[in-house]
């Protein structure tokens, strides 16, 4: 009986143990897909990618509209043609058809590349951004999935507004400064 009661006690006390170390850490949740959705660092990330393949991507859709103006020339004057002649025709076609869909799967893979490269790097950023607003929340811990979370642990608009200012404040320096004027004029 002694046995039986010790035992018991020392399961309570850590039992209470382990219950008050599980009370004692502060978890909070992050939505990640709303941070790439509405953090100004990753919109003007994605925004720099773009406009660093938009000449490849505007040379491309011209040579495809030449192509379709070849295209149609040809279902034209197929009807005219010598056999030799539009055979050597339709070869023509069909390569510069291959060799514009190679050209523009190279592009979406560059593209693919350098936007999963450039998103690391801000995801960076963000991730840091977590942990400052974390620890000076008090959180011990920070998930990015949950299927459920309480609004009150939800450290997303915190990191945001960070985010945000961090934006705001490097804005300006970023912006070229005006010519000063010469003095006396």
């Amino acid at each position: 009986m002694h046995k039986k009661l010790i035992g018991l006690l020392c399961a309570g006390v850590l039992g209470l143990g382990f219950a008050t170390a599980a009370q004692a850490q502060k978890v909070g949740f992050c939505d990640y897909r709303r941070l790439n959705a509405e953090a100004p660092q990753i919109r003007e990330a994605m925004q720099a990618v773009q406009g660093e393949f938009q000449p490849k991507v505007k040379a491309l859709q011209a040579q495809q509209k030449d192509f379709e103006g070849r295209v149609q020339k040809f279902q034209r004057d197929q009807a005219t043609m010598a056999d030799s002649e539009r055979t050597k025709a339709e070869r023509e076609l069909r390569e510069t058809e291959i060799g514009l869909a190679r050209k523009q799967k190279e592009i979406e893979e560059d593209f693919q590349l350098r936007q999963n490269e450039v998103l690391r790097q801000v995801e960076a950023l963000v991730l840091g951004e977590v942990e400052k607003v974390a620890k000076a929340q008090g959180f011990d811990l920070i998930v990015r999935d949950a299927a459920y979370r309480a609004d009150n642990i939800d450290v997303t608009q915190a990191v945001l507004n960070s985010l945000q200012a961090k934006a705001k404040a490097a804005a300006p320096a970023a912006a070229p400064a005006a010519p000063a004027k010469p003095a006396g004029k």
